[in-house]
């Protein structure tokens, strides 16, 4: 059995998390069939979006689940989830397309996201698509820092960060789709 298959159990003990990964992981899919991408890149999204996660089991719970804004220090911990996840991952050669789903999820179009600060086009595609769906879901869920935002409150939102946050061709197919 690959390291993935045996780390994919783990995500599932968080209902809220196994959730999480399989609502984000239809939406990407759907995105990327949405948009054409290359087979090889929706492949890389069904193997990748159910772990994007997967760094988070390295961090502490009580900062995962903290009700309240995060201190400098708990936010560095969360941000450091992706390269986390890498690591995890990174001796499964079956996932090797996969990582950049991981590892660039939390990248914006503007170059502010994490871990590296890409910007445009220089983060993967594969990433790019995953961000809209990883975002859409995230505010459409209970969090413990916050109530979920309605349907037409997250779609003002994507709407709001397209060309921002988000790649804003995809933010426009996807709000197309959610529509």
């Amino acid at each position: 059995m690959g390291e993935a298959q045996l780390l994919t159990p783990l995500v599932s003990d968080d209902p809220d998390q196994s959730g999480h990964a399989a609502r984000v992981t239809a939406l990407a899919l759907r995105l990327a069939e949405a948009v054409g991408a290359d087979p090889r890149r929706i492949e890389a999204i069904r193997l990748g979006a159910p772990l994007h996660d997967i760094g988070k089991l390295a961090l502490d719970p009580q900062i995962l689940h903290k009700p309240g804004p995060l201190a400098p220090d708990e936010l560095d911990q969360i941000r450091s989830h992706p390269e986390r996840g890498v690591q995890m991952l990174n001796g499964d050669e079956t996932l090797h397309d996969a990582l950049t789903c991981v590892l660039h999820h939390h990248e914006r179009w503007d170059g502010c996201g994490y871990p590296h600060g890409l910007a445009g086009e220089a983060i993967p595609v594969e990433a790019r698509i995953l961000a809209v769906a990883d975002a859409y879901d995230a505010m459409t869920s209970d969090r413990p820092y916050r109530p979920a935002m309605s349907h037409a409150e997250a779609i003002r939102e994507l709407e709001r960060c397209a060309g921002t946050q988000f790649d804003p061709a995809l933010a426009e197919v996807f709000l197309s789709i959610a529509r």
